[in-house]
């Protein structure tokens, strides 16, 4: 008897935590590997936000809170919006989940029905895909290239949505995971003009709004105007800017109508964040920037290096990403000349990591698969070294 749904069978794992979990299996077996697949910063959390998390357990704070976050909390992301992106959300239109990842995903589940249409460009985050496809909607992938630094163009997104039977959303996500593209201001409200004029809803992923190099500035596609705003969700969280991935704490801001919806799913799925991450937080969004400049500097040591040695090694090149942790070089030529029959990323990363111990995503992962992505929250030691065994497996493909 077959007891999996139709849902359940279409979603693959996430590869980029499959990458992970192969690389960390060889390492328990003694095998250096060098992880560059990783979505996450290496520092650790800071000590004060820990604190602040003890000093919660200290005092008894672990029961149940309010679903949508505690109060303190919400007040507080609404602070930070309106100092940070010049955004005026009070705490009712805010939504505090267990991830980023989650609050997305109750994002979809409110304003999507089946077979509406969701417009994502590509290079995409890999869990965009299955979550649209999760709520019975239809992904509608957009082609980027490094021509036009991996962003759509108004007339490419409008094209699109006159095409389809059902168009309903945008995700948009900037800095982008995985290439790094920052979008500017004037980009951001020629494609919200497109989405304004067809009554899309835009989700803007913004996650990694702290991590900006080269004097860049984020702009939320929400702060453009009012007209803008009132059809767009922001999304963000704490696990990338104050490395606290582990904690699982996102939050979405947009129209009551719809941030209401979303807290009515999330109290009959997840209930709410846990008590001591949702007063870890609030100290974080409150205290927090010193800490993430250190990290933001460090990184863009790191990308500059990267990106320049990877421009170095024949026939691969790479843009230069604006913002978060990741650089995205194409390897077309070695999968179309190489004399190991590999194909595609997947079979490519496979080989570098059983071959060179090297751990790297396959670009088909995130729908571009003449890439592959490296992180650069990595020590210099380990890009260093890491980049030596990357240039030795090319040169072993073309022997």
């Amino acid at each position: 008897m077959n007891f999996l749904s139709h849902r359940s069978k279409a979603i693959k794992p996430s590869p980029t935590l499959t990458v992970s979990a192969m690389a960390k299996e060889m390492a328990s077996k003694g095998i250096d590997i060098i992880n560059f697949g990783v979505g996450e910063p290496d520092f650790n959390t800071p000590d004060f936000i820990k604190e602040e998390a003890k000093k919660a357990l200290d005092a008894n704070f672990t029961r149940y809170t309010d679903n949508a976050g505690i109060p303190e909390l919400r007040k507080e992301i609404s602070a930070k919006l309106k100092r940070d992106n010049n955004l005026d959300y009070s705490p009712d239109q805010i939504l505090v989940s267990p991830g980023a990842k989650a609050s997305i995903m109750f994002i979809l589940m409110t304003i999507c029905d089946p077979r509406d249409e969701v417009l994502i460009p590509t290079p995409y985050w890999v869990s965009y895909t299955s979550q649209v496809e999760m709520v019975d909607a239809l992904p509608v992938l957009l082609p980027t290239g490094m021509a036009n630094d991996f962003k759509i163009k108004p007339n490419q997104l409008e094209e699109a949505i006159l095409s389809l039977s059902n168009p309903r959303v945008l995700i948009l996500n900037s800095p982008n995971n995985p290439t790094g593209t920052v979008y500017t201001a004037d980009e951001l409200k020629e494609l919200a003009e497109v989405c304004l004029k067809h009554n899309i809803v835009i989700i803007s992923d913004e996650i990694y709004e702290k991590l900006i190099y080269d004097g860049e500035k984020h702009v939320s596609i929400a702060s453009l105007s009012d007209e803008i705003k009132n059809i767009s969700v922001v999304i963000n969280g704490v696990s990338k800017a104050y490395a606290m991935t582990g904690w699982r704490l996102g939050y979405a801001a947009g129209p009551k109508e719809i941030i209401k919806a979303a807290s009515r799913i999330q109290s009959h799925t997840t209930s709410s964040v846990n008590s001591m991450t949702q007063k870890a937080a609030v100290l974080a969004i409150r205290e927090g920037e010193s800490t993430v400049e250190e990290m933001r500097v460090e990184f863009e040591k790191r990308r500059d290096y990267l990106v320049e040695k990877l421009n170095e090694i024949h026939n691969i090149s790479c843009n230069t990403p604006k913002g978060a942790f990741y650089a995205m070089p194409n390897i077309y030529y070695y999968l179309h000349n190489n004399k190991r029959g590999i194909k595609n990323s997947y079979d490519f990363c496979e080989y570098m990591l059983k071959e060179y111990h090297i751990a790297i995503v396959a670009g088909g992962a995130f729908g571009a698969d003449h890439y592959v992505r490296f992180s650069y929250a990595n020590s210099m030691q380990n890009i260093k070294e890491g980049l030596e065994r990357f240039e030795k497996g090319l040169k072993s493909l073309m022997e």
